[in-house]
């Protein structure tokens, strides 16, 4: 069986300009699928999967916030943490225009803009992560101190 060819993205070069231990792991994308059919296609706990999320505050500004596949982002405590009123997810047309990346395929590395990353603490004490490596069907496996070497997000506690 031969491996699918993907088009090296942006987060794949910037992963690689920067010297990051990752493997591509790519799989059978599903629309609307999320981690849970990543997980399921890669044969890995969705915990270790981590969404990379682009969001707003009441003034437009956006972020990143990298959360376990199987969690959700308590935009309340993240708004309450980050001293905002509110906290939303951007539009898939705000997402791209921030990232250049497409929803479903949205990696924090490789971003168009810079973009403050925030992440939920206990990632970060994972052995190994999978996170989206900026095309649909395409995961990459690395390290947790990678992802902090490169990024250093913010660590929040907001999941739930």
């Amino acid at each position: 069986m031969s491996k699918e060819k993907f088009q090296v993205t942006n987060a794949v070069r910037f992963l690689r300009d920067h010297r990051a231990e990752f493997v591509e792991r790519p799989y059978r994308y599903e629309e609307k699928g999320g981690t849970e059919v990543a997980a399921q296609e890669l044969g890995v706990d969705e915990h270790l999967t981590v969404k990379t999320l682009v969001m707003e505050d009441e003034k437009k500004i956006p972020l990143i916030i990298l959360m376990h596949g199987d969690r959700e982002v308590s935009t309340k405590e993240l708004a309450r943490v980050l001293g905002v009123k509110s906290i939303t997810p951007c539009s898939p047309e705000a997402a791209w225009k921030h990232t250049g990346y497409t929803v479903g395929g949205i990696s924090p590395f490789g971003t168009k803009k810079r973009l403050p990353v925030y992440v939920e603490e206990t990632i970060l004490s994972l052995p190994r992560i999978f996170i989206n490596a900026g095309k649909r069907g395409l995961l990459c496996e690395m390290s947790p101190r990678d992802l902090v070497r490169l990024l250093k997000p913010v660590t929040v506690h907001v999941g739930r």
